[in-house]
């Protein structure tokens, strides 16, 4: 049996990932639950984690995976499918995936996969050079994209870090123009710098937002900024 507030955040934390792969940061939850302070959201995550609700995954900031709903929650805990980033962790090079839960799926589907051309370098963090010519492949698992072009970029900062997106990481984006409030864009500013940011509207303005408190909010006019693709997943490797 879980507490009205355990109950809120697990169902805040599922909602979120829904909508876009990745789990809210410890201000979010608290911002949502009306809570003082984060070590309240600590003590929730650590009952819920004791009640085989969630999990913590290792080795990712913040990274967490609901296991299952409340008896009474009638949607189906199957991911869904579009914007659902999966992640590839590695290690020496080797990369493994890690995806949502799933249905198991026969192994010739299971082991299909995908070339992606890498563009370059995106910026988590202030601004670079737009996105580059194609300057090498990698392979993703194909269930990883779904239907739509990709590429895939390197990243470069720490403005994304609290969405569990770090220096170095390379980032699956599918190619888009249109982009739903929260979602995580590639967005062009000026035609001319590229940024990995997450999509707001503050009234006729579009924001991109960081999610690293370190990071200030930027905001432009609608036709200083176009989206150019939207997050799909995430590839890591460990040295």
């Amino acid at each position: 049996m879980l507490t009205r507030k355990q109950q809120e955040l697990l169902l805040f934390i599922h909602e979120r990932m829904k909508e876009s792969g990745v789990p809210p940061s410890f201000d979010e939850m608290k911002d949502a639950l009306d809570l003082a302070s984060k070590s309240g959201i600590h003590r929730l995550i650590t009952a819920l984690e004791e009640r085989g609700f969630i999990r913590r995954l290792p080795n990712r900031a913040r990274a967490l995976e609901v296991i299952k709903l409340p008896e009474a929650y009638s949607p189906s805990l199957q991911p869904r499918r579009g914007f659902s980033p999966s992640v590839i962790e590695g290690s020496l090079g080797k990369p493994q995936l890690v995806p949502p839960p799933a249905p198991a799926k026969p192994a010739s589907e299971e082991n299909s996969s995908v070339s992606v051309p890498v563009m370059g370098r995106i910026a988590a963090g202030v601004p670079i050079s737009a996105i580059q010519n194609n300057t090498h492949d990698i392979t993703v698992p194909a269930d990883m994209l779904g239907s739509g072009e990709h590429y895939a970029l390197e990243v470069k900062g720490d403005s994304m870090i609290d969405a569990g997106i770090f220096d170095g990481d390379t980032v699956i984006i599918r190619n888009a123009t249109t982009a739903n409030p929260g979602d995580i864009v590639v967005a062009l500013v000026d035609d001319e710098e590229a940024t990995l940011k997450r999509f707001r509207r503050k009234g006729a303005s579009i924001a991109l937002e960081a999610a690293n408190p370190a990071y200030e909010t930027r905001i432009f006019g609608p036709d200083r900024v176009k989206v150019q693709g939207k997050l799909v997943g995430l590839i890591r490797r460990y040295h």
